[in-house]
């Protein structure tokens, strides 16, 4: 450990990894609600977040889980139920009287068209005024599955079944994904109305 009087002690959260103060103190001091996105190696999580002097109150919250029982036969960790988790955060916050907020991607690098943008725009076309750039976000056929859609139809199909076998498990085909995507989508609109 270092020793002198300019040496000084991290907090513990930023020892661990897991919190850059400078970046939060910058969406702190705007005084608006941040977006929040997070994932895991099988979930998205979306949550509208105000600060406060207590402490952080979170607003709104959407998980991918949400969506299987909306009937979303999909993984809960790939591009498409990122912006469906999104779409729905966005679609709750409206009914909530939210609609402006700013991004907050944590600690998570920053990649062009990752599943944090796919969120992102979720929350955008569900009409919440997020200020974004537009070449961050993915493109719209991989956030509807079409690019997937395609892949799959390039294999063979022993192949097809051996790469997708959590798909078919759910009984979805991969090349039914863009429609399946386009219905859960309407469902969304329609359970959340604002």
């Amino acid at each position: 450990m270092a020793h002198g009087s300019r040496y000084k002690v991290a907090f513990k959260r930023r020892k661990e990894g897991k919190t850059n103060y400078g970046a939060r103190l910058k969406l702190v001091n705007l005084e608006k609600c941040r977006l929040v996105v997070r994932s895991t190696s099988k979930h998205t999580m979306v949550q509208i977040i105000k600060v406060k002097k207590e402490g952080d109150q979170t607003l709104v919250a959407a998980h991918s889980q949400e969506l299987k029982g909306m009937g979303w036969l999909g993984s809960g960790k790939n591009t498409s139920s990122a912006y469906l988790t999104g779409y729905l955060c966005g679609k709750k916050a409206l009914k909530e009287g939210i609609d402006e907020a700013v991004l907050d991607i944590g600690l998570k690098t920053s990649i062009k068209g990752s599943k944090v943008y796919a969120a992102l725009k979720g929350a955008v076309d569900a009409g919440m005024n997020i200020p974004h750039n537009e070449t961050i976000l993915p493109a719209e056929e991989r956030i509807r599955g079409e690019t997937l859609a395609q892949y799959a139809q390039s294999l063979e199909k022993s192949e097809s079944e051996k790469k997708f076998s959590q798909y078919l498990a759910q009984g979805l085909s991969p090349d039914q994904l863009p429609d399946h995507f386009e219905s859960i989508k309407q469902k969304i609109e329609a359970e959340v109305k604002s």
